[in-house]
Formats: C-alpha cells, sequence, structure tokens
C-alpha cells in the first residue's frame, strides 16, 4: 500500500501531457522562465505509473499557487487516497486513513515513500512544456515549435497535443531509465 501511495502522489505531482506524432525539427537548450513556473494554475486528469512490474492508476486535482501546491489524489471511481501539500517550509501528505507524513522537500519524502527520488521540483514547469530553471536540459520542438521532447535531470518528458491547432499538450510521458525505469503518463481533463 505504501509503495502504490508513493507512486500516485508522486505520478500526481507530474502532472499533464505526451509524445507528439510530428518530426522534431532540432535540439536545442531553453533556459527556464521562474516568473511562468511560478504562474498560479488548476489542473485535473487523470494518471498511471509503473515502476518495473508493479503500476498504479488514478486521478488528481492540483492547485498551484506559485509558492504552494495542493493535489488530492483518488482512485478511478473518486475515493481520495491522500492530500499533499508543500511549500519552500516543508511537504505533507494525509492519506485517507489518517496517517500523515512529513519532510522537507519533495525529494526527501519521495525517496522515504518509493526508494528512490523523483523529480517533483520540475513538475510545475515541465507541465507548461518548459525546463526547470536551474538544470541543464535539452529541448527538442515540432514544427509547429511546440514543446515535444525535454531531456532534464535524467528525465526524458515527452508532450502529445490533442490537434495541430492545440497550444496546451493534452498529455505527458516522463520516463526515468536509469537504474529501474519508472514511467508515468498523464492526462489533463482540464486546465485552468
Amino acid at each position: 500500500m505504501k509503495a502504490r501511495f508513493g507512486a500516485l502522489a508522486l505520478a500526481a505531482l507530474m502532472a499533464a501531457l505526451a509524445g507528439c506524432a510530428e518530426i522534431p525539427r532540432k535540439s536545442e537548450t531553453v533556459a527556464g522562465d521562474a516568473a511562468a513556473i511560478a504562474a498560479p494554475f488548476d489542473a485535473e486528469g487523470r494518471l498511471s505509473a509503473r515502476r518495473g512490474t508493479e503500476g498504479v492508476a488514478g486521478h488528481f486535482v492540483w492547485t498551484h499557487d506559485g509558492a504552494r501546491d495542493r493535489i488530492v489524489l483518488s482512485t478511478p471511481l473518486g475515493q481520495t487516497i491522500a492530500r499533499l501539500s508543500g511549500d519552500a517550509t516543508g511537504v505533507r501528505v494525509e492519506a485517507s486513513n489518517g496517517r500523515v507524513e512529513t519532510a522537507p522537500e519533495w525529494d526527501a519524502l519521495t525517496a522515504r515513500a518509493l526508494g528512490f527520488t523523483l523529480p517533483v521540483a520540475g513538475l510545475a514547469a515541465w507541465l507548461r512544456g518548459l525546463p526547470r530553471a536551474d538544470s541543464p536540459n535539452t529541448m527538442e520542438r515540432d514544427t509547429a515549435g511546440r514543446p515535444l521532447l525535454l531531456s532534464q535531470d535524467g528525465w526524458q518528458i515527452a508532450y502529445s497535443y490533442a490537434d495541430d491547432a492545440a497550444v496546451r499538450a493534452a498529455r505527458l510521458t516522463l520516463r526515468f531509465p536509469g537504474g529501474e525505469p519508472v514511467e508515468l503518463r498523464i492526462v489533463v481533463d482540464r486546465w485552468q
């Protein structure tokens, strides 16, 4: 249950866009925009996480207020699994059974819950098709100039769009090929 909870929590934090069918035009290094990353948003969608032979699926609602994140994870049928919240002072996870875990930052919490660290700090940027502001990266874009594949911190983030006119990606697939491979798939049903 703990691994399942951790995988869902982290997957929800990694929530929204996947690989595009168009051919990339070139690979480039892109500067992260701290102001754009801090801009507030609300996102809701579905996610699945797989590590090795273990996998989980669920629903997420994520509110990003720039400096603070609040995430509610639930089963595909709507039962709340956990409530997550965090800011620069620390992070907290409250499971549906009332158990609470805290940590100074997301990486520490994910390492404890899963046994490996997931790059939760990058999620607010990656959902927008941007790299984190403080880490080297490469970006491939499609012929329309939209993000297609972002590589950062050992992760490959692939973006997919609903159609050729879409500006924001509808799906996100994150893969970490090192060690025991991890794959997160996120579909954003609502973005505000």
